[in-house]
């Protein structure tokens, strides 16, 4: 079994088709495809595009066979394998709309996942769900009494027989897939993105993005229910015709260093992470292993899908330079799934480009005033260091507006908005959820709080996670990136958010992931975060030690602050410490005692 070929015997078309059915019809043409690598490594599959179209075609004929109408959901467990690949593109030909679902048990137990899976299926209104075989159990009870047709894993379509009517693809103006969102699983949002959408934001990310060119090679370990892993990684090496390595998520987490021997061996050009990715390499990697790489085909390391964090990333371009990575290959893009996946890329071979500014303008004021060089360095009292993340892609506009609606000069921050062709319809059966953040004129809202600097893009973070303290905004990535600093905290063991309490006071309050035991040793670590917190920001904050792997995560890897908010207040009795301790607080945080806090009493007090 020989992986598929880097180099093509097709011209190259960067995503100019009007469906993705028709860019398949155009890359099964050539020799270019994907492979498969199993947990040590080892290649376990290989599909060129050429086979994914006959099989494909082959099981849309027996989908027909269902008599579902045109349009109908199928729902797939979303598992790195080749047969998402085929239901994906079977549904394309045979007029139906994929729905990728989670493959990851470990964001909960049984139950949680199940009822995540349940309320995706209703919410979506699958007609069919599929699961591989190990995932199947979950997926049927998940679905019991629910009127789905069929019900089974990719083997069992096998007995059903081919339709002889003609398949009819998807057409530009239909949905293309339903991508749900990587936030709230009691909530699910269905993200509508039509043919032409994806398309179009296809081309942006291969033409003006990554400037596909003949000979480049893909590899990704991301999961195909994420927007980066479906659209970067799944239908953008196709739309391009580029060849393709995936390794599992649940691989890549226990051996990050299975990424970069797949990137040596393949002489891959281009793989995209989010920050912790990258994070979890420097983590489990030692000096003496760095020689055994070869990064030097490395032409773009893509960081996206979270807040870009430089200093981890600039930790591990010098870990890894003497394995030939170059740190300007570092592309740092912004993009969400409402926007089918990127709405701007930086410049190609820049590297990071760090906007350095004036905390304190920016936190009273909202403007991101730079500074020099003599002022202080990021993560200082002074600064606050933003990534750059470039311009928007062609079709997309981005304007930055304030609280009332109206739009906001360079280096002013307030909330992005975007309009384009790649940006979604709505909300799957949700017209109220759809309306709040798509206007009549096609702005979308983002929920994300940036600002412009001469044309480019800089994102700061989500609007919902911003703490407010007497008026001023506190970043919570800066409070985070503080309690980093110190060697007891790893990199993504910190959640910092707000409460308020019932005097109406916002209260800042981190939780940290802490593998210490000794109760003096912790005690030092509140104290010692407590008093850098203070230092830096002026502010008191409530310090919550948890134990490790506590933090919950979104379905795509990253840290969540909301759930971490809400199993805060479900330990803490928090409105009771409130009225117990301090009364009215004048805008300083509780002082929390261990006995009040029995559920988790790890958590100490202010000094």
């Amino acid at each position: 079994m020989q992986p598929t070929p880097t180099e093509n015997n097709l011209p190259l078309r960067t995503a100019d088709f009007s469906t993705l059915a028709e860019a398949l019809d155009y890359a099964a043409q050539g020799e270019t495809g994907c492979n498969f690598y199993g947990e040590r490594g080892a290649l376990s599959a290989v599909m060129s595009y050429a086979e994914l179209r006959v099989q494909a075609r082959a099981l849309a004929r027996r989908l027909l066979s269902l008599k579902l109408e045109r349009g109908a959901r199928v729902a797939l467990v979303a598992e790195t394998h080749p047969d998402f690949q085929r239901f994906f593109f079977a549904c394309q030909y045979a007029g139906l709309v994929p729905v990728p679902l989670p493959a990851a048990i470990h964001m909960g137990n049984r139950n949680s996942y199940v009822a995540q899976l349940r309320a995706l299926l209703l919410n979506c209104q699958a007609s069919i769900g599929v699961a591989p075989a190990g995932f199947l159990p979950y997926l049927t009870e998940a679905a019991q009494g629910l009127s789905l047709r069929f019900l089974g894993s990719p083997e069992t379509f096998a007995d059903i027989p081919e339709s002889e009517h003609p398949l009819r693809p998807l057409e530009p103006m239909e949905m293309a897939y339903l991508q749900y969102t990587s936030g709230s699983t009691r909530f699910p949002r269905g993200v509508m993105i039509t043919q032409q959408a994806v398309l179009s934001n296809l081309k942006g990310i291969t033409k003006h993005g990554l400037n596909i060119r003949s000979g480049d090679r893909a590899v990704s370990w991301l999961p195909y229910y994420h927007d980066m892993g479906l659209v970067g990684f799944v239908l953008g090496p196709l739309a391009s015709q580029v060849s393709v390595d995936y390794l599992d998520t649940r691989s890549f987490a226990m051996r990050p260093r299975q990424w970069l021997s797949l990137m040596t061996q393949s002489r891959a050009t281009i793989s995209f992470s989010p920050s912790f990715g990258y994070e979890m390499c420097v983590r489990r990697l030692r000096m003496d292993e760095v020689d055994k790489f070869d990064l030097s085909a490395w032409r773009a390391a893509g960081v996206g899908a979270e807040t870009v964090r430089p200093d981890p990333l600039m930790d591990f371009a010098e870990l890894l330079a003497p394995s030939g990575f170059k740190k300007s290959a570092f592309l740092a893009c912004y993009g969400m799934a409402e926007c089918s996946l990127a709405v701007s890329f930086a410049p190609l071979g820049q590297g990071l480009e760090v906007d350095r500014v004036d905390r304190n303008r920016l936190a009273e004021h909202k403007e991101a005033v730079p500074v020099n060089g003599s002022r202080g360095t990021v993560g200082s009292s002074e600064v606050n260091g933003f990534v750059n993340c470039g311009t928007p892609l062609p079709d997309l506009q981005i304007a930055v507006r304030d609280e009332q609606g109206g739009d906001l000069p360079d280096r002013h921050c307030g909330t992005l908005y975007v309009r384009g062709q790649s940006v979604m319809t709505g909300y799957f059966s949700d017209q109220k959820a759809t309306q709040q953040v798509l206007s009549s004129d096609g702005w979308l809202d983002t929920g994300d709080i940036g600002y412009r600097a001469n044309g480019s893009v800089v994102l700061i973070g989500r609007k919902k996670d911003v703490i407010i303290i007497n008026g001023r905004n506190i970043w919570p990535q800066d409070l985070e990136y503080l309690a980093e600093q110190l060697p007891d905290v790893r990199p993504g063991d910190v959640s910092a958010f707000s409460v308020v309490g019932p005097d109406k006071v916002e209260t800042a309050v981190m939780v940290v992931q802490c593998r210490e035991t000794d109760p003096e040793q912790r005690a030092t670590l509140v104290n010692r975060l407590q008093g850098l917190i203070r230092e830096e920001f002026g502010l008191d904050c409530v310090i919550d030690l948890v134990p490790p792997h506590t933090l919950p995560r979104t379905s795509s890897g990253k840290l969540s602050r909301s759930r971490t908010r809400e199993d805060f207040l479900k330990r803490v009795d928090w409105e009771h410490l409130i009225r117990a301790k301090t009364g009215s607080l004048n805008g300083r945080s509780a002082q929390v005692s261990p006995r009040d806090h029995q559920t988790a009493p790890c958590m100490a007090p202010l000094p």
